[in-house]
């Protein structure tokens, strides 16, 4: 048994398919197939059923996966003890963000951590919270930003700040002037994002959930949202952190919702067999360079992150 087999029969059972596996894991097809099955002769044990489509392991095959998966794990920690005391952060890192904190987060992000650690190759990708579980799943990108809890049971998350809704009004809308409530939301006249932002699930997780809105178009952007609110009156639910971006005038516009106040918890999200501590501390250190500390969270104020 090598741990090259070990990484195969994972990889076989990330993709359930044979040249999928195989391209992930730069060998041939034949090549896989073969150590695969050396593997379960050595074991006197089948660990794929390959009569299904796709393939599927059995149940003890399941059961030695994810055996080689902490065993891998081990092993890489190895080489990462030994990369922590030889050398400096280096190599490719790939970071996916939502949508709805990309314009916040991430051009001061690339700003600063460029400037710390000019030997990673960052790459950042902005996509929906759905489109980030599934290249996080497929190895495509190394971690991710979000709101959670996302109730991933291969993933860590990792929460980094907190963050307020706010209510962004029209100036003729009577409800500017009446405190808000996550009870009294007015029903109607509210635009939300379009279909696929965690934000716009969000915003009905604390607002009335069978309230009737009537809005004509879900937006794409937060800005969006600000400027139809501005010309078509109504109002919109949005994050505390897009203030800074709005005029004096239109801050007038702007009430807090309390009893009790909306949040949103923003996390950095691995899979559980992420190792790199050095790497996941340096996203972290860089947001809370640029996150309030006020919105930080307690432990992360105080702590590294361990793994």
């Amino acid at each position: 048994m090598t741990l090259q087999q070990l990484e195969y029969i994972v990889a076989l059972n990330a993709y359930r398919h044979f040249v999928t596996a195989s391209e992930h894991c730069g060998v041939t097809q034949p090549t896989l197939s073969m150590m695969i099955k050396k593997l379960e002769t050595e074991l006197d044990t089948i660990i794929f059923d390959r009569s299904k489509q796709p393939i599927e392991p059995t149940s003890i095959g399941l059961r030695i996966i994810q055996q080689a998966e902490k065993s891998i794990r081990e092993m890489r920690k190895i080489n990462e003890l030994v990369l922590n005391e030889t050398q400096s952060l280096a190599g490719p890192l790939k970071i996916g963000v939502i949508p709805t904190l990309a314009t916040y987060l991430i051009p001061e992000f690339i700003h600063s951590f460029s400037h710390l650690y000019k030997d990673v190759e960052l790459t950042i990708s902005e996509m929906p919270t759905a489109s980030l579980i599934d290249a996080l799943n497929m190895e495509k990108i190394h971690m991710f930003i979000a709101a959670t809890p996302l109730e991933q049971s291969d993933f860590y998350e990792i929460p980094v700040y907190y963050e307020k809704f706010i209510a962004y009004f029209s100036p003729d809308n009577p409800m500017r002037d009446i405190p808000l409530s996550a009870s009294n939301m007015p029903s109607d006249n509210l635009w939300v994002l379009e279909e696929g932002h965690c934000l716009r699930d969000q915003i009905f997780n604390f607002c009335q959930k069978s309230m009737a809105y009537n809005q004509i178009f879900e937006a794409g952007s937060i800005e969006t949202l600000v400027k139809i609110v501005d010309k078509n009156g109504g109002y919109s639910v949005i994050p505390e952190l897009h203030l800074a971006f709005l005029t004096e005038e239109q801050k007038k516009n702007v009430r807090e919702i309390d009893s009790p106040p909306a949040v949103r918890e923003i996390s950095i999200v691995i899979k559980k067999d992420f190792i790199k501590e050095r790497l996941i501390n340096a996203v972290a250190d860089t947001i809370k360079g640029i996150i309030p500390e006020d919105m930080l969270n307690e432990r992360l104020k105080k702590f590294a992150i361990r793994l």
